[in-house]
């Protein structure tokens, strides 16, 4: 009985290291696509790349696999601007609060300098 020569790459890879190095192929696949989704701004872009070095002599040939990925680096977020109130963190600019204070009095002397 005599084995059929592989000639496939593909096929060739899944038999590399008894199916290891395929396997680790696809934890280099998946980390990179859950890299890529976790990214902040949402775009980036991974390589993965695969090398197989092939050596030949006297009749025998050893395939010696290897893969490597480049993924996006971390970028971090973004700045968030705060103002400092009352000792603490604001999201809203001081002056602005007294848009959401809701109606404030008018004292006589301004209702009376804007009717004049």
């Amino acid at each position: 009985m005599s084995l059929k020569p592989i000639r496939s790459f593909t096929d060739l890879v899944t038999v590399l290291n008894r199916g290891r190095f395929s396997e680790k192929l696809d934890e280099h696949l998946t980390h990179a696509v859950e890299t890529l989704e976790a990214l902040p701004d949402q775009k980036g872009k991974a390589t993965i790349t695969i090398t197989l070095t092939v050596a030949y002599q006297e009749g025998r040939i050893e395939v010696v696999p290897n893969v490597r990925s480049k993924l996006p680096e971390d970028k971090g977020f973004s700045g968030t601007p705060f103002w400092a109130v009352e000792g603490g963190f604001s999201v809203q600019h001081p002056s602005q609060s007294d848009m959401f204070a809701g109606p404030r009095g008018v004292n006589a002397r301004e209702r009376d300098r804007d009717v004049g």
